[in-house]
């Protein structure tokens, strides 16, 4: 939805501004405007205020237009409305700790694909992560370049409140507010003030649950959720109801979720997804590998077809895992003949 300015408001009805823009019903009745005449201009029903009416309202009809401007220009920003689409996300080299030029040309990451990012424990993961938050423009320690769509970025995406560029996915995630996962989101979904929020409530308990290693209900109290359950619930409310166009997801391994599900949740909203992870599952899932040492990218990696046959080793390999995992926990007695078997000849 395009932005609009004071002339294109004063040429509508109050019943088309409505239409277009329903959360102005608030704005006209905090300013104690009249909308009993819906079908005149703001103009022409100022022109036909009472005596009593005139008292109420304190704005003359160009100060009541400019002021409702400037409101719908920031529910827009707050809505993420008006906005250009984020389709892609470009790299330009900075340099690592000992001033080295990094060892790539150009990094583009478009919406729908999912990179990992690689490297040892102090390497440079959240640096990289700060300068794409920061939209960087050789303006951090890096030194590197952050490019929106191919083009510099707006510097508006540094201080936004409402619609941050990136949205974080860290391994700790404790709830503090007395409130059910249904009361939870309702009120995420409020605050966004979407029309449909009894669907997309519905659509992220589902998919929660279907992330989740133990179902929950959404009478669940938030602060009982288990670790992966709380980690299932706002992975699916990242991807269904926030308006980040990129994510970040920080060693989604230990989560006790569905990874694969999990990032098929998101790249399916047509996000853009950066995973920080040690788990050579999750790094060969990615459709590429960013490889970070020594506060600098030293390597690019796509993920091969020999490794794609890896990754079916590793994921059987996971799969006994985790039905060791759950028969232990249901206080069972392993049983080998059980659990599949098959040679893992690509190791």
């Amino acid at each position: 939805m395009e932005m609009i300015n004071k002339k294109e408001l004063a040429a509508l009805s109050i019943k088309e501004i409505l239409e277009a823009y329903p959360y102005t019903e608030s704005f006209f009745r905090e300013q104690q405007f009249p909308l009993d005449m819906p079908e005149l201009t703001i103009r022409e029903r100022h022109r036909k205020l009472s005596m009593d009416e005139r008292e109420d309202l304190v704005l003359s009809a160009e100060e009541f237009l400019e002021q409702l401007s400037l409101f719908i220009s920031n529910m827009q920003e707050f809505l993420g409305e008006g906005k250009e689409e984020v389709e892609s996300l470009t790299l330009l080299p900075g340099r690592d700790k000992d001033s080295n030029r990094e060892n790539y040309e150009k990094i583009t990451i478009r919406k729908g694909e999912i990179v990992s990012i690689v490297g040892p424990t102090g390497s440079g993961k959240s640096r990289l992560l700060a300068d794409i938050e920061w939209v960087a423009d050789a303006d951090t320690p890096t030194g590197r370049i952050v490019l929106i769509n191919e083009k510099k970025g707006d510097k508006k995406w540094r201080l936004s409140g409402t619609r941050k560029l990136v949205a974080q996915l860290s391994q700790n995630m404790n709830f503090v507010m007395d409130l059910t996962v249904e009361e939870f989101l309702y009120l995420h979904a409020e605050s966004r003030l979407v029309e449909n929020e009894k669907e997309l409530v519905e659509r992220i308990i589902v998919q929660a649950n279907e992330l989740a290693g133990e179902k929950f209900s959404r009478n669940t109290p938030v602060t009982s959720l288990s670790g992966g359950q709380s980690r299932a619930l706002m992975i699916a409310d990242t991807a269904i109801l926030s308006s980040s166009p990129i994510i970040l997801i920080d060693e989604i391994e230990n989560a006790g979720i569905d990874r694969e599900k999990a990032l098929k949740l998101l790249v399916g909203e047509e996000k853009i997804v950066l995973m920080a992870t040690h788990d050579p599952i999750l790094a060969l899932m990615a459709d590429r590998r960013i490889v970070i040492n020594n506060g600098g990218i030293i390597n690019v990696l796509e993920t091969s077809a020999e490794e794609k046959e890896i990754l079916k080793e590793l994921q059987l390999m996971d799969e006994r895992l985790n039905m060791m995992r759950n028969a232990l926990r249901y206080g069972k007695q392993l049983d080998s003949g059980k659990m599949p078997v098959r040679q893992f000849s690509c190791l």
